[in-house]
């Protein structure tokens, strides 16, 4: 394929770089909720497309917002005052080949689904408000059947995706940090809500991880027992940190609390869109499930795309897997970096240009990394339709 490049990238690599921050907004974070929202509406949109007309209709629900609500939380359970608002805006098909589509109903429904299997005391039906405002959208019948003989989609814009591997230390424990919390010490304690955020600095070799973690009120008895439940929590931050990297690690839970004045980061609900924390989808994690302003990255929103021809969603998806399959399979690489450029209606698996920069380890030469780094690119993109399968399924995540 003539429009991939592959070049060897003069650049310090980002363990020897003396300064690097990373951050991960958690499941419960606002931006989160909005986008596991807006991809859970994606999904059940596309299911449904296919049920009944055997291929994915136009749709894109990526401009889900949310606007805080009020509450207040007491030691031993408060409640909420005002319940959060959810505004569900996009586009959809809602008519099509002389039928219509309940797309308001399916993606309310999703939308809801997904705050009961995610937020264990954020009651989907009492605490939060739902507005539904899909647009019209329009999708061509022979469009449609273009799809249905397998011929590739075209991209719906002129857009850029961006991925890179392999994680660095800080990364890799930023990332997995949050989702320990999440799934291994929420169990132990439930006083931990899901809006867990995690920020990382590297100092040369000391990391620092500054962790903000909502605790839900009805859990926690007093000042007394919140404070030994973040000390808790630091513990098992800094029992596992030793999994992810073998540099030092500090970790700070809560920085901002202030027990003298009886300011702490006591939730109803365990997220902060509870009182005064707004959300929005794409303001937080890029589809790798970081936010990393030591490496290059896509401002597009992956979560709620259609996952048929949208370039920004796809190509970013794409441009991840294809990183992190030439650095686990080519002999030589300390980092890549592949960034894909579409251009507005042509098959999305014949990209304006794919590029592959490689920071080579010491005593490689780029001219042996470049011939296999350029089959894994093609062999991929010839594949890029089973991005689709993976996104319906939910293997594989966009924030």
């Amino acid at each position: 394929m003539p429009n991939i490049y592959v070049e060897e990238l003069v650049h310090t690599p980002i363990e020897e770089q003396i300064i690097e921050i990373v951050e991960r907004k958690g499941i419960g974070h606002p931006d989160s909720l909005a986008d596991g929202m807006a991809e859970a509406m994606s999904r059940e949109l596309s299911k449904e497309y296919i049920r009944r007309f055997g291929a994915i209709l136009h749709h894109n629900t990526d401009e889900t917002q949310i606007v805080a609500g009020r509450s207040n939380p007491q030691f031993g359970g408060g409640e909420v005052i005002e319940p959060i608002y959810v505004l569900l805006v996009g586009r959809a098909t809602k008519y099509f080949n002389g039928e219509y589509i309940p797309t308001d109903k399916i993606a309310l429904k999703a939308a809801k689904d997904y705050i009961k299997q995610h937020m264990q005391n954020l009651d989907a039906d009492l605490d939060v408000v739902f507005n539904v405002r899909l647009g019209e959208g329009s999708t061509d019948l022979q469009d449609v059947f273009r799809r249905r003989k397998g011929q590739v989609a075209l991209a719906n814009d002129t857009s850029f995706g961006i991925g890179f591997a392999p994680l660095s230390d800080t990364e890799n424990l930023v990332y997995n940090v949050e989702r320990r919390i999440y799934e291994e010490f929420r169990k132990i304690n439930p006083a931990i809500g899901e809006d867990v955020k995690v920020m990382g600095l590297r100092e040369k070799n000391k990391i620092t991880l500054t962790i903000a973690a909502a605790f839900v009120d009805r859990y926690v008895e007093s000042i007394k027992d919140y404070d030994a439940i973040k000390e808790e929590l630091e513990r098992f931050v800094r029992d596992i940190s030793s999994e992810y990297t073998e540099r030092e690690v500090e970790v700070f839970v809560n920085t901002a609390d202030d027990y003298e004045a009886g300011c702490i980061y006591l939730t109803v609900t365990g997220t902060s869109a509870e009182n005064g924390d707004d959300g929005s989808v794409g303001r937080g994690n890029r589809c790798n499930g970081l936010i990393t302003p030591g490496r290059p990255m896509s401002m597009e929103a992956s979560s709620g795309k259609n996952p048929i021809n949208h370039v920004g969603k796809i190509y970013n998806l794409l441009a991840n897997l294809i990183a992190r399959k030439i650095s686990e399979n080519v002999e030589g690489i300390q980092e890549v970096y592949v960034r894909i450029l579409s251009q507005i209606g042509k098959p999305i698996d014949e990209p304006r240009a794919l590029s592959i920069q490689v920071i080579p380890k010491r005593g490689y030469d780029i001219q042996k990394i470049e011939r296999p780094a350029r089959d894994i690119a093609e062999d991929m993109l010839g594949r890029v339709g089973e991005i689709t399968d993976m996104v319906i399924e939910g293997r594989v995540r966009t924030f």
